[in-house]
């Protein structure tokens, strides 16, 4: 069977990589593409690709030419600036045949934009942090006590906790909105906040408790098929690096009723924090996170559901073995660049 699958925007995410090498076995061919052929991911794909930037006016055609030669049957973005690209160009690419296992235009739009996150979250009747866009609104919430240092300041469109910092006084405040203003004009984050350059920087609540993350997984007609949950015991670069696995009822409830909302596809990777007996939405990002391997490790192969799913079968439970209690740490090693 010829179930060539595509990953965008490689990078580093080896794991995922072999995850669904091991799965799709000789049913077809794992491809990674990425603006850079030294990219760690692209090591370990069967086929390695070099295609322009995202943001390049060539990069569908660039995309299109690919699932046409090489057969391309399914296209999974490790990239959260991609979403919005695929998701646009997502009925355009499908014409070829291929299945874009990208949330539609409405879920990206309202989990790309953490502004939105935080108004879909409240509409809906779910714990998430108080949001603020304005620093002078900010000033006037702190002076009536209706938040307190330390505060939580990050780029509305944001990916892997660029720009992120916990101010603490008002002078640090107002240096670290002034610092990160100047930030995102020089980062990679450019092209998405400038759309709405006065209100691209968020000011939150910090809510102090123990985090979580969240793979919630609907299937490819976006039913609910499950929550699966980890305790995050230590971070590095905005991503888990050691954790432990969790059933809970309380997140299980959660993940149902986040999942029946949004109606997003496949994996929904959600940071959450459980602070006095209730479950902050912090974030959520429909796609597989730096978390998965916890997951993956814990016993739910969401890679071979996957491909069980593209295959056209629905019996998957069988994939689903996960287990409480397993800790997991991540490690680097080194990769010979040919």
């Amino acid at each position: 069977m010829n179930l060539n699958i595509l990953f965008t925007c490689a990078g580093r995410r080896n794991y995922l990589i072999n995850y669904f090498k091991k799965a799709i076995g000789t049913d077809g061919k794992i491809f990674a593409a990425d603006m850079d052929l030294s990219a760690p991911a692209m090591i370990d794909a069967d086929v390695p690709l070099l295609v322009p930037s995202i943001y390049d006016e060539n990069y569908i055609e660039a995309l299109k030419t690919i699932i046409k030669i090489h057969s391309i049957k399914a296209i999974i973005s490790l990239n959260d600036l991609e979403l919005p690209i695929l998701s646009k160009h997502k009925n355009e690419l499908e014409t070829f045949g291929v299945k874009v296992l990208v949330s539609n235009e409405d879920v990206i739009d309202i989990t790309f934009d953490k502004l939105k996150t935080f108004n879909f979250i409240k509409n809906i009747g779910l714990e998430t942090p108080q949001t603020y866009t304005k620093l002078e609104a900010v000033k006037i919430a702190l002076k009536n006590n209706q938040i307190q240092f330390p505060l939580v300041l990050k780029p509305r469109w944001g990916s892997a906790s660029i720009g992120l910092s916990f101010p603490e006084s008002m002078e640090e405040l107002e240096l670290a909105f002034k610092l990160l203003e100047l930030k995102l004009k020089k980062s990679e984050l450019t092209t998405v906040s400038s759309k709405n350059s006065n209100d691209a920087i968020l000011i939150q609540e910090k809510i102090d408790g123990i985090e979580y993350g969240m793979d919630i997984v609907n299937n490819f007609e976006n039913a609910y098929f499950g929550t699966f949950v980890r305790e995050k015991l230590s971070m590095r670069g905005g991503e888990t690096d050691k954790a432990v696995s969790v059933i809970d009822e309380q997140f299980q409830k959660l993940g149902s009723q986040l999942s029946n909302q949004l109606k997003h596809l496949g994996s929904l990777d959600c940071d959450v924090i459980l602070s006095k007996n209730k479950i902050y939405i912090i974030e959520c990002n429909p796609r597989f996170g730096g978390g998965y391997p916890f997951s993956h490790e814990a016993g739910i192969n969401i890679a071979a559901i996957y491909i069980e799913w593209l295959k056209g079968n629905t019996n998957v439970n069988h994939f689903n073995n996960y287990v409480s209690g397993r800790v997991f740490s991540k490690c680097d090693r080194i990769i010979n660049i040919s």
